[in-house]
């Protein structure tokens, strides 16, 4: 590999873009030069962009083992690659579900031989995600991100209580999907607007809040740390606030859908159907709210790849999940910094600096380190279309939008993951 220079870029580091000069040396940084010295290496020129921390996305389902049909640990890193991201953490609803060391070992071969750009998975909370008994926290716990049955609230408080437990003994964070399945009652779409109009059965508020005040009361009392899976009411956002002023460790993440869209947006369309689903304008201001007010600490994609004909049945029958890992930063860059409703430096801290700082990734730009960056030219738009992406899945709310901020490079681990249009 040898020595690359990376000019023509404004680097964002220490909170502000610099006009620098990135020299790497087999893959590591060996220094940020000024832009007028000359060096002894390849030359990558990148004139007009902008080169950042590569972004972090702590909810991916990346189906691997099972469910390969519908993505794979390579499409969907290479996927995470052209996103701009380094790191991603994958969710556990696998088959095996890694709810022991060896169903773990499973997916982390296929990890280490498929894996583009870094992976860490979770850890079940329950063996199977039954919520009956626990999983081995203590075997996984070294190498997971935290414990999670995500695709599934854990309905037993009791059950919850002695997982938060187990998960302090062993240093790890519970990151819980909050749903009570009592108050599903066969919706598939927000109660709102949308459903009372159209004659959709809804799915109510209460049943994701309900639990999230639930667990807020056990992390208190345990001392348990609790980071809560994509956050789609106002409800929520003011409970998590409220246990953060009370001392509470707790964090919590939001997609792009729900602070983009809301059930007023949808259609009779597969694409537009997600869990939790797209929620009402008042939620989704709300989000926006709290985003803008640190309740709301990280953006996560809840990339949740299906085939085209699981997601080609309708609002009622299509399976839930939209994918979003290519279209993440584009999309936020476009609806909250060109707009000037956000600075950069707040999109860099919900997408790299959070996340990083509360899942303990390390991952920093700095000389000595393996290079994990990545590389946008924020002044190129494109359209988003579904059949470009890297990803098998292909639904997403977003099809047809007109986006700015076009991934040029992916640099994982030192080595390119993405580049101008095609994965190494």
């Amino acid at each position: 590999m040898g020595k690359q220079l990376i000019t023509g870029v404004k680097i964002w580091r220490n909170g502000n873009f610099q006009n620098e000069n990135l020299l790497l040396s087999d893959g590591v940084i060996e220094a940020f030069m000024p832009c007028d010295k000359e060096v002894e290496a390849q030359v990558l020129d990148f004139s007009g962009c902008v080169l950042m921390p590569g972004l972090m996305d702590v909810h991916v389902h990346l189906r691997e083992p099972g469910f390969s049909y519908k993505e794979e640990i390579a499409t969907g890193t290479k996927a995470a690659a052209h996103g701009g991201y380094t790191l991603v953490c994958s969710m556990p609803n696998l088959s095996p579900t890694p709810d022991s060391v060896e169903h773990l070992a499973e997916q982390l071969d296929l990890i280490r031989e498929n894996a583009v750009i870094r992976v860490v998975p979770y850890g079940c909370i329950t063996v199977g995600q039954k919520g009956e008994e626990l999983s081995d926290f203590e075997g996984m716990a070294s190498q997971v991100a935290g414990f999670s049955d995500d695709g599934k609230g854990v309905q037993e408080e009791d059950m919850m209580r002695a997982a938060m437990e187990r998960a302090k003994a062993c240093g790890k964070m519970i990151v819980a999907h909050c749903e009570v399945n009592d108050l599903l009652k066969g919706g598939y779409i927000h109660d709102g607007v949308y459903a009372k109009e159209h004659g959709h059965r809804g799915i109510c508020s209460e049943s994701e809040w309900v639990q999230i005040e639930r667990d807020l009361k056990l992390a208190k009392e345990i001392g348990c740390s609790y980071h809560v899976c994509h956050i789609s009411t106002k409800e929520s956002v003011e409970l998590i606030r409220k246990a953060k002023v009370d001392g509470v460790d707790v964090t919590c993440e939001t997609a792009p859908h729900y602070l983009v869209l809301c059930d007023e947006d949808l259609e009779e369309d597969g694409r537009f159907k997600m869990n939790p689903p797209l929620r009402s304008a008042e939620d989704r201001d709300a989000l926006i709210a709290g985003i803008m007010d640190g309740t709301v600490d990280m953006i996560a994609t809840d990339h949740a790849p299906h085939s085209a004909e699981e997601k080609g049945k309708g609002l009622e029958k299509s399976a839930m999940g939209v994918v979003g890992i290519e279209t993440a930063f584009p999309v936020m860059y476009t609806e909250f910094v060109r707009k000037n409703r956000m600075e950069f430096a707040k999109l860099m801290e919900l997408m790299y600096e959070n996340p990083n700082r509360r899942f303990g990734f390390g991952q920093e730009l700095k000389v000595g380190e393996k290079a994990n960056f990545t590389i946008f030219d924020l002044d190129a738009c494109e359209v988003v279309e579904p059949e470009t992406f890297l990803s098998k899945g292909r639904s997403t709310p977003f099809a047809g939008r007109t986006v700015y901020g076009v991934c040029r490079m992916t640099v994982a681990d030192g080595k390119t993951a993405y580049l101008g249009g095609k994965n190494n």
